[in-house]
């Protein structure tokens, strides 16, 4: 048996983990060797295709262009021509309709269907169902809705045969928006669903035991156990939303587009709208420099908004 003597000395405890010592093993150097090669290729793809449209977007929006002639500087002329358009306000008070009222309505009704649906048989086929019109493109909904809601569709047929003489104006100036932000809570519930519905399946069964053992009732249940416990799966939804708020375009186009010739009316524009109609439509000479500054006002309002929902909605998180 090995005995240590009084001049023997014990090597020093490396200070650092050892999972956290460097290696230089021959797995480590090739792996380092694949790095780049792997890489490189995605880096490319956003250099091309996003940060580089993005740049010269924003150099754009700075100048005077109709995409034919030489650009001429502009400063901030064209960001101060959006504050005096009345169309562009008009677009960007639609899409914060859209992010907040038709988002509360998804995610409250959502939340409601994932809790039915939590024990119900046959689940997975129901969240299939509600799955499928989030899947389906946003134009066959706007042209369904011209056979269904103009003046000799579906609906005022339906309603004329109970006796109502003077149906809606559904495609009216007033009531066609209402109209859309109730389609896309119809079309955009089912994807949040099924997000919400994988993290409640997570949370054991054991928790909702003990609250009914304890007299809590459903709201109870949501309030303490659900949501506590699926919040970080809803502050990655509500970024999806917000994101996607601001995107809302073939909707808009095909369905406000079924009551006129000319193209949706001014009062369901979006800034996605805003931006189409202004760059691609032919009827104007375009005006590239607005039209770069209108989608980079939207960028910057997506990321403001994203930064303060996560903010607002950071949590320690729940271990279970």
């Amino acid at each position: 048996m090995a005995v240590l003597t009084a001049g023997t000395r014990r090597s020093a405890p490396s200070s650092l983990p050892e999972a956290a010592q460097p290696r230089d093993t021959p797995l480590a150097r090739r792996r380092r060797r694949l790095f780049w090669p792997f890489v490189a290729p995605a880096l490319a793809f956003l250099t091309v295709f996003y940060l580089g449209p993005l740049l010269f977007g924003i150099w754009t929006s700075f100048h005077r262009w109709d995409g034919y002639a030489p650009m001429e500087w502009n400063g901030l002329g064209s960001y101060r021509a959006l504050l005096s358009d009345p169309f562009f306000r008009t677009s960007m008070l639609n899409t914060f309709k859209i992010l907040v009222f038709v988002g509360v309505a998804v995610f409250v009704i959502a939340f409601a269907l994932t809790m039915v649906l939590r024990d119900m048989a046959g689940k997975k086929f129901v969240r299939a169902v509600i799955f499928f019109p989030h899947i389906v493109n946003a134009m066959v909904f706007g042209v369904l809705a011209g056979f269904m809601f103009n003046p000799n569709g579906l609906v005022n047929t339906a309603l004329s045969a109970l006796g109502v003489d003077d149906p809606p104006k559904w495609l009216g100036s007033d009531t066609i928006f209402p109209l859309i932000m109730a389609t896309m809570v119809c079309t955009s519930t089912g994807f949040y669903v099924a997000i919400l519905m994988a993290a409640v399946d997570n949370i054991p069964h054991y928790l909702y035991e003990d609250a009914e053992l304890a007299g809590a009732g459903a709201f109870r249940k949501f309030w303490h156990i659900t949501l506590p416990l699926s919040w970080d799966v809803v502050g990655v939804c509500a970024v999806l939303w917000t994101i996607s708020s601001v995107k809302v375009f073939e909707l808009v186009l095909v369905f406000g587009g079924t009551s006129t010739t000319s193209g949706p009316s001014i009062e369901t524009w979006t800034s996605a709208l805003y931006i189409y109609r202004n760059a691609f439509t032919g009827t104007d000479i375009p005006q590239f420099g607005t039209v770069c500054a209108a989608g980079i006002v939207s960028l910057v309002l997506v990321a403001v908004f994203t930064v303060l929902l996560r903010r607002l909605m950071r949590r320690d998180p729940v271990e279970f």
